[in-house]
């Protein structure tokens, strides 16, 4: 916890979390736009923010794209927070209440998150049922995992799998899978609350897709990095993104506690 309350207490550092929070995905170059601080600085603040795993980098051809990582946020909720009671994804929101901004321009979702296993292990549980079930609450998809395969998915803990339209993109064991998200379903319309037919039949429209990298981390004792990349949404306003946001953040901690072998988390995903 050390490196995010030290990484915090900077308000430059806070800025530049501000700045990602409202549009991910900036380069070095953007970051640094209107600052009063140079070039160096601000890469020196990176770094730091970087190694508090607040901030992570990827790749896209030439140019290093920067997004703000609110696992961790996440874990210090639970640990400072949680203890009185609040329910989790609340205890973020207030926690980070000087991260909020307005809503991404960019419209795609970038998790990293750092677990003390094997990458064999850890794309194992992103494609074993029994796995699944556990972190992710009795929810979640079943496939043979080929290339092209149908991703059923379950959307009611006591339901059955059914068929939404997913397919296998890519499958990768211990390095990359890839496939199709499903649209929004009848359950959603009433959850999201749509103001009209019409937004309604926008929105259900819209098919993203989800996408986990697997790969050594920097530092070897820092375990398996995992990436989690679900992009292909229509616009910044998106209500399947909306959805997925607050998903994702719990189901990754989830994951990595059961990894881990830590106390798992009382409540599903």
């Amino acid at each position: 916890m050390d490196p995010i309350f030290k990484a915090l207490a900077d308000p430059s550092r806070r800025e530049l979390l501000d700045r990602l929070n409202a549009r991910g995905g900036q380069t070095l170059r953007e970051l640094g736009e209107g600052l009063d601080m140079s070039r160096q600085a601000v890469s020196k603040h990176l770094a730091v923010l970087e190694s508090a795993l607040l901030v992570t980098a990827v790749r896209q051809g030439r140019e290093k794209l920067h997004y703000l990582d609110p696992v961790p946020i996440q874990e210090l909720a639970d640990r400072w927070i949680g203890q009185y009671e609040r329910h989790r994804l609340t205890a973020l929101s207030q926690l980070k209440q000087t991260l909020e901004g307005t809503a991404m321009d960019k419209p795609e979702f970038v998790y990293v998150i750092y677990i003390q296993t094997t990458a064999e292990k850890l794309y194992q549980a992103l494609t074993d049922p029994e796995f699944i079930k556990i972190y992710m609450g009795g929810y979640g998809p079943e496939s043979t995992w080929e290339v092209g395969a149908p991703v059923r998915w379950k959307m009611d803990p006591d339901g059955e799998f059914e068929e939404v339209g997913q397919r296998v993109l890519e499958a990768e064991p211990g390095k990359r899978l890839s496939y199709s998200w499903h649209t929004l379903q009848p359950m959603h319309r009433q959850m999201f609350d749509f103001g009209s037919d019409e937004e309604w039949d926008r929105a259900v429209q819209e098919r993203s897709k989800v996408t986990f990298d697997i790969e050594p981390a920097e530092e070897p004792e820092m375990g398996i990095k995992l990436t989690i990349t679900h992009d292909g949404f229509d616009s910044p306003d998106s209500r399947m993104l909306e959805g997925v946001s607050g998903g994702w953040v719990v189901i990754l901690s989830s994951l990595k506690t059961l990894l881990e072998g830590g106390k798992f988390l009382d409540e599903p995903a």
